[in-house]
């Protein structure tokens, strides 16, 4: 395809590659595959993560890109040797991106569309040689989903300097520390400091992504534009009760921790149903242990993932829990402890940069529309530091975090079309 295209009034302008785009994407979906089911498994700080970091970066070496890991295991992209992580550099940086790692038997684009799509963007502004006030900077932040290690978005925390948010010494799921496995991904958990960036060195960040909703799919608008981001609160809990024989164990004076467990389920999800505390309320990990057919359970962990774009009604719900779990102890005789909990708050796109966007699909003849996001993402984060705004493109059946998530081919060129775009209104310095 060619370099250029056409938009209005004749105008010539640079392009993305689409072939080249489309074919990292679909290298990308091979690691981590389940050729039994089709999904996708790349638990970030996980083997098959790795792999996944090493292709970014190997693509990015192999553009003439210059990639580097931070403290926090941020892959950051650079069009040339120089700055590094979150050091401050000659220019503020236009930063884009998103995330690698996927939940359990996920799909093949969400995060990774992003991540491949700023690159993209960088070498296609590096290879034309345009002398920008702000730099392009393509970013994949560590660990968005927490699948593995219960701390999501940890690399845009680290990056937003949020650390006490953060456990000194985090583990997994099933208490195996992030200390070495961070250090295999290119990390330092000691140096964790050196991940953040410095206040006024971002001037903007951009996040293209799948909406994961069916919003686009059934208006027929071809761009998402973003208007806020829901907040989220994970807590992970641990339900301890005593093991036992399921046959010689007599229901009365048992202290089953899955029966408590249970009733956790159902108390989340009536924040969101009967109390309307919420908008959304699930759990969706749950690890019984022994995990045997006739063994009571002595201990379970679970999460528990409460979303809503009103922070206070967040807080409400988390409060109103929190005495539902207390209640839930003393029916049982289990005990019911929270070790880990991540809060990230709404918040609102850019105007300046949901302006610039919705111009850039303009001039490509793209219709748009505006709209939330129910799901969180690292931007919600990095508003900490600079302005954000995300664009969307739709999801085939509205579906994600599964097999069958997909998206038309010309859509994801589009969207890479508009993060081009948009990306050189903002670098240019007339946007912010």
């Amino acid at each position: 395809m060619s370099d250029q295209v056409l938009e209005r009034g004749e105008q010539r302008t640079l392009d993305i590659d689409p072939d080249r785009l489309l074919r990292r994407v679909a290298e990308l979906a091979r690691i981590g595959a389940d050729p039994m089911t089709g999904g996708i498994t790349r638990e970030g700080f996980s083997a098959a993560d790795r792999q996944g970091r090493t292709y970014l970066m190997d693509q990015a070496r192999t553009a003439g890109l210059a990639p580097s890991v931070d403290a926090a295991g941020n892959i950051v992209v650079r069009a040339c040797p120089g700055s590094v992580g979150g050091e401050a550099g000659e220019r503020q940086v236009l930063m884009m991106g998103s995330h690698l790692d996927t939940v359990v038997n996920g799909g093949r684009l969400d995060g990774a569309y992003g991540v491949l799509a700023a690159l993209e963007v960088v070498q296609t502004l590096a290879d034309s040689g345009l002398d920008t006030a702000c730099e392009p900077v393509a970013v994949a932040f560590a660990n968005e989903e927490g699948a593995l290690f219960p701390q999501p978005f940890w690399g845009s925390m680290a990056v937003a300097g949020r650390l006490d948010a953060l456990p000194q010494e985090p583990a997994d799921h099933h208490n195996r520390p992030l200390r070495e496995a961070l250090r295999r991904a290119g990390g330092d958990l000691d140096a964790l400091g050196s991940a953040c960036w410095p206040a006024g060195s971002i001037a903007a960040y951009l996040e293209l992504h799948v909406e994961q909703g069916p919003v686009l799919e059934r208006s027929g608008n071809r761009i998402g534009v973003v208007e806020a981001i829901t907040g989220r609160t994970v807590l992970t809990l641990e339900v301890r009760g005593s093991a036992g024989h399921s046959g010689t164990s007599p229901m009365a004076g048992r202290r089953d921790a899955m029966a408590a467990a249970a009733r956790v389920v159902l108390a989340t999800e009536n924040l969101a149903t009967e109390r309307r505390l919420c908008r959304v309320a699930t759990v969706g990990r749950l690890d019984p242990h022994p995990n045997t057919p006739n063994t009571i359970a002595g201990a379970v962990r679970l999460t528990v993932d409460l979303r809503d774009t009103d922070v206070w009604r967040m807080t409400g719900a988390e409060q109103v829990l929190r005495r539902m779990l207390r209640s839930i102890e003393l029916s049982t005789g289990t005990e019911i402890e929270v070790v880990a909990e991540t809060r990230s708050d709404p918040v609102s796109a850019d105007l300046r940069l949901r302006t610039a966007i919705e111009q850039s699909a303009d001039a490509l003849d793209l219709t748009h529309e505006v709209l939330p996001s129910g799901a969180g993402h690292d931007a919600q984060v990095v508003a900490d530091l600079a302005p954000i705004a995300m664009i969307f493109v739709p999801s085939l059946g509205g579906i994600s975090h599964v097999p069958e998530e997909d998206s038309r081919p010309e859509d994801l060129v589009a969207g890479a079309r508009v993060l081009l775009r948009t990306a050189l209104r903002v670098a240019d310095g007339t946007v912010l």
